[in-house]
């Protein structure tokens, strides 16, 4: 049969499965909060070893917004800086992760609408963060398939596990709006992996 032509295909209607029931209950991965709270001292060794947990969850972020890989990384050193300078200023360690977040988005927004006017939109690179896992290419690919506004939201809420409410806040968009763009974000890979493996 068709389907079985098609490898990718199983390995993609799991992701959608996983999609679907990831909608039904929310949760957010802890961070480390006696690490945050040694760098809010200005540790540096904790301040690097949060940003290293946390590199590759922001270069999935700023990908799903710039357009390569150079743009990715100024907004992923910008936002190191303001956070390393302005991490003092943070009121709950256990928001960090958000907080940080919430810099990366404005960073990338900054780069995207100054590069906007002279800069010939490109696709997203199909390899990420690390090429070498072939689970990360699968996952590009699938944004790929998906809007700016639909990749960025799918990013935060699937990938980095942010809830709704947080996501609205980063992006400063109502919460029915997120879950919309969840909402037409599933709708458009079922109808991409699916609908064609079920006309023949």
């Amino acid at each position: 049969q068709k389907i079985q032509n098609r490898p990718n295909v199983v390995f993609c209607y799991l992701i959608v499965v996983v999609l679907n029931f990831r909608a039904l209950k929310e949760g957010n991965i802890p961070m480390d909060t006696k690490l945050v709270i040694q760098a809010r001292r200005h540790n540096k060794d904790a301040f690097a070893e949060l940003i290293e947990k946390n590199q590759a969850g922001m270069y999935k972020v700023a990908a799903a917004i710039l357009q390569n890989d150079e743009d990715v990384a100024d907004a992923m050193q910008e936002t190191i800086l303001i956070c390393w300078e302005k991490i003092g200023l943070l009121r709950h360690a256990k928001y960090f992760k958000t907080w940080m977040t919430r810099i990366l988005i404005h960073q990338c927004y900054a780069i995207y609408n100054k590069n906007k006017s002279t800069t010939t939109v490109e696709k997203l690179p199909e390899v990420a963060a690390e090429p070498e896992k072939y689970e990360e290419v699968e996952w590009q690919d699938m944004l790929n398939h998906l809007s700016q506004k639909q990749q960025i939201v799918v990013e935060l809420y699937y990938g980095q596990q942010f809830k709704v409410r947080e996501i609205a806040d980063m992006l400063q968009i109502g919460q029915s709006a997120v879950k919309s763009r969840l909402q037409s974000a599933r709708k458009t890979l079922e109808q991409h992996y699916f609908t064609d493996e079920g006309k023949e």
